[in-house]
C-alpha cells in the first residue's frame, strides 16, 4: 500500500492499516530512539510512546511534507520528553581540560553504524542528548536550550565535551588496531 492510503486508512481506524503504518515505520523510528535512549528498553518505551502520540496526532498531519520527517521530529519530541522526566542535569566530568584534536581519517573511515552508536549511547546523558539534537538532527543551539531548558552556553559546553570524549574513543580504538 502507499503511503498516503496507509495513513488514511489509519485515520479511518483501520487496524490493518495502522499495523502496516507501524511496521513501516518502526525500524526508523527506533533508530531515533535509541539515540536518546541509555537502554534497549527504554528506546522500545519511548517508541511505544513516539506511536501513541503519532496516532493520537495523526488528523493534524494534514499531508503537508514528508511523513517521515514528520513523524521523526514527534519521535525526537517524545524521547526529549521522556528524558526530561528523569531530570536533565549538566554533567561535570573533569573534562574540560583535555586538549581537543582531529582525529585521525582512517579510525573515522572504519567506524560501522552499530559500533558509533554505541559510542554515543555511551555518553553521558547530557552529552548524548545535545549531540543527538545538534549533530544528528540539526537542531540549533538556541532551539536545543529552549527545549531542554539551559542555557545556549551549556548546550555548546555539553556538545564540545560529547565531541571529546567521542575522538578520545576514536583515537584510543585507532591505537588498538594498530
Amino acid at each position: 500500500m502507499k503511503e498516503k492510503d496507509l495513513i488514511e486508512g489509519a485515520l479511518r481506524g483501520e487496524e490493518a492499516a495502522s499495523r502496516a503504518l507501524f511496521e513501516r515505520y518502526a525500524p526508523m523510528l527506533m533508530g531515533v530512539c535509541q539515540r536518546y535512549c541509555r537502554t534497549q528498553a527504554e528506546a522500545e518505551d519511548a517508541l511505544q510512546d513516539a506511536f501513541i502520540r503519532l496516532f493520537e496526532k495523526l488528523p493534524k498531519y494534514g499531508f503537508q511534507g514528508s511523513f517521515a520527517g514528520w513523524a521523526r521530529r514527534l519521535t525526537v519530541n517524545v524521547a526529549l520528553k521522556t528524558y526530561q522526566r528523569k531530570r536533565f542535569q549538566l554533567e561535570q566530568s573533569g573534562l574540560e581540560n583535555i586538549p581537543e584534536k582531529g582525529g585521525a581519517p582512517a579510525a573515522y573511515a572504519e567506524l560501522g553504524e552499530k559500533e558509533l552508536l554505541a559510542m554515543v549511547q555511551a555518553l553521558p546523558d547530557g552529552y548524548r542528548i545535545v549531540f543527538n539534537l545538534y549533530a544528528i538532527e540539526g537542531y540549533s543551539h538556541k532551539e536545543i536550550a529552549e527545549q531542554l531548558g539551559i542555557q545556549e552556553a551549556s548546550s555548546r559546553s555539553q556538545l564540545l565535551k560529547a565531541r571529546k570524549v567521542l575522538q578520545r574513543q576514536i583515537e584510543i580504538r585507532q591505537r588498538i588496531a594498530i
